[in-house]
């Protein structure tokens, strides 16, 4: 057998062992495709979130930070993980808040004006902890970057500010702190619904709120930027509503059954 031969054999083989390491399971038992070592995932959510907090300022405002680290923690404890987590309230005015790889949470100043509840913030909370607990970033990052090595990808991260970087940025969940349009799909959306339904419900809060928080941010104001899947929608998606559009249908997160059943179900099951 020549060298190319042995070569090639190789590359088929060590493409094959990825493909088949990468296939994955969601939370909610979607199939998964997951190239990236968890472990270099969280170090890019904490390459991301260290630059985050050195451009932008973190609230001093002590009752406010108190009152979303209770949340957040609250949250977290529900979940079957050591992981600590970081959690920031950063002085922006838009309605917005994420989570990333490596227990990292954020949340803007300006959510706390169109969540006027703890059970509203927890909400947005649970739904951002969904998109990191089913892995969505690993997965759009995988997509993306299929032929590149996660040493590659988390150099890019941690390196100068180039257009990858942005790029990975928003793949990660950042997009909107960074101007990338750079939504999360309609499933990933719809799991994260669900996950994070379930998660506000298993530490004690009322997933119903999540219907108020969505009229809420659609009657906020002009000056209040909600960042969102669809223009002036916030995420999680209220009862009978599908992102991709304004117009509301009686079907729940990707055509299935309604919101509201979903909220139902959730509490009585909580």
């Amino acid at each position: 057998m020549t060298r190319h031969h042995l070569s090639l054999k190789k590359t088929v083989l060590v493409t094959t062992v990825a493909l088949v390491a990468a296939c994955s399971t969601s939370p909610l038992g979607r199939n998964q495709f997951l190239l990236m070592p968890a472990a270099q995932m969280d170090e890019m959510g904490v390459a991301a979130y260290s630059q985050l907090k050195s451009e932008t300022p973190v609230s001093k405002d002590r009752r406010k930070v108190t009152y979303v680290r209770c949340i957040a923690d609250h949250i977290t404890a529900t979940l079957d993980s050591d992981q600590q987590w970081e959690v920031n309230l950063f002085q922006d005015d838009s309605a917005n808040a994420f989570a990333l790889p490596g227990g990292k949470i954020g949340v803007n100043t300006g959510l706390l004006t169109v969540a006027t509840n703890q059970h509203q913030v927890a909400a947005v909370m649970g739904h951002e902890v969904g998109h990191v607990l089913a892995q969505h970033s690993n997965e759009r990052v995988s997509l993306q970057y299929a032929t590149q090595s996660g040493m590659q990808i988390l150099a890019a991260v941690a390196g100068e500010a180039t257009q990858e970087k942005q790029m990975l940025f928003g793949l990660l969940g950042l997009g909107a702190e960074y101007g990338i349009a750079l939504p999360f799909s309609r499933k990933h959306e719809s799991e994260a619904d669900v996950i994070g339904l379930q998660l506000m419900a298993q530490a004690g809060f009322d997933p119903r709120e999540s219907v108020s928080l969505w009229e809420n941010m659609a009657a906020a104001p002009a000056a209040v930027p909600v960042h969102a899947p669809v223009p002036r929608h916030p995420h999680p998606r209220p009862a009978g509503t599908l992102a991709g559009g304004d117009a509301a249908v009686s079907a729940g997160p990707g055509g299935g059954p309604p919101t509201e059943l979903l909220i139902k179900n959730t509490v009585s099951s909580s």
